[in-house]
């Protein structure tokens, strides 16, 4: 897979990337960090005193678009709650589904964004930016596991084969 392309074949930018999702296309900023959950990381520019990074997490565009239209978000988690790698940490409804949320790395959240939890259309909106949801301190070791760019574009290859298995298997019941 070149630099220029993304493994569906969609034209990347040194800015972003875009994957095609049926007729529909998603946007990835490449300046931040994924999850296989289909979460965003973002180092922030806050400051530890030891190994550990502030990273701010939100929706991708993929999740985004296979839920369509947030409009209930839930939180069963606390700022200044100890998070285990993958805990449940609280719930989202959509159109289309009602999913449980779990913690994308193992740390401290150290916010949540209040703003989407009062509007969760937010998230539809501005996913990238005025949309995120959590922030976690975490140690570099355990920022480790996100994914880069190119990593998170290799896994859509194989959600994107999966979800469409599921819809198709889905519109056959």
């Amino acid at each position: 897979m070149s630099d220029s392309q993304s493994g569906n074949g969609d034209v990347m930018d040194t800015n972003q990337f875009v994957f095609a999702m049926g007729e529909f296309s998603a946007v990835f900023p490449r300046d931040r960090m994924y999850v296989s959950n289909h979460m965003w990381a973002l180092r922030t520019d806050q400051t530890c005193s030891d190994d550990s990074s502030f990273w701010r997490f939100g929706l991708t565009a993929y999740a985004v678009r296979l839920l369509q239209d947030v409009y209930f978000l839930d939180w069963t988690v606390t700022v200044g709650e100890r998070l285990k790698h993958r805990q449940a940490i609280g719930s989202i409804e959509s159109k289309k589904a009602e999913s449980d949320l779990f913690s994308p790395i193992g740390g401290t959240l150290t916010a949540i964004n209040d703003e989407a939890l009062a509007d969760p259309s937010v998230i539809n909106a501005d996913a990238y930016s005025a949309g995120w949801l959590i922030e976690i301190v975490a140690t570099n070791e355990a920022a480790e596991n996100l994914l880069s760019p190119q990593g998170y574009a290799e896994h859509l290859i194989k959600a994107w084969d999966v979800a469409q298995r599921t819809i198709k298997g889905q519109a056959n019941e």
